[in-house]
């Protein structure tokens, strides 16, 4: 029986550049970080202080894929096509003006939608991070 999810991967460019990202910008914590064979693989996790079941593998893109597999990842992260996290927030317009502060690019400042507020963010490495603040809401919510 499946009883949570314990790990999720992001693609990134470059390991340390995003582990830092993750750690000083968006308040995660270092998991794991550990070089394995001959030294050509690395893993690396981070984990939010406040989700300490979930890891978030920060991978860049590799084997087992096929070169030309990892060649359209590193494009459509160029490209700012991926899609990384979706993270919970208590107050968006407040967490999108620190994050703000510190650098962080957005590519959609909060909006109110009917489930929440929500705005848009990059990583380091391109990548989409969608931030929420909750509410309730039902389907009749969506109709116009």
């Amino acid at each position: 029986m499946i009883t949570n999810i314990s790990i999720t991967a992001v693609f990134v460019k470059d390991i340390d550049a995003s582990k830092a990202f993750y750690i000083d910008v968006l308040g995660f914590a270092e998991h794991t970080d550990i070089t394995l064979g001959d030294g050509s693989y690395r893993w690396c996790t981070v984990k939010h202080p406040s989700q300490p079941e979930l890891e978030v593998h920060l991978t860049p893109p590799g084997p087992p894929y096929s070169p030309e597999m990892v060649d359209s990842i590193k494009r459509a992260m160029d490209e700012g096509g991926m899609f990384s996290l979706g993270l919970r927030v208590d107050d968006c317009r407040k967490t999108y003006d620190e994050l703000r502060a510190k650098g962080v690019e957005f590519i959609q400042p909060p909006e109110d939608r009917p489930y929440g507020v929500e705005a848009v963010a990059r990583d380091n490495s391109g990548n989409w991070m969608v931030l929420v603040e909750s509410r309730e809401f039902s389907p009749a919510d969506f109709e116009a």
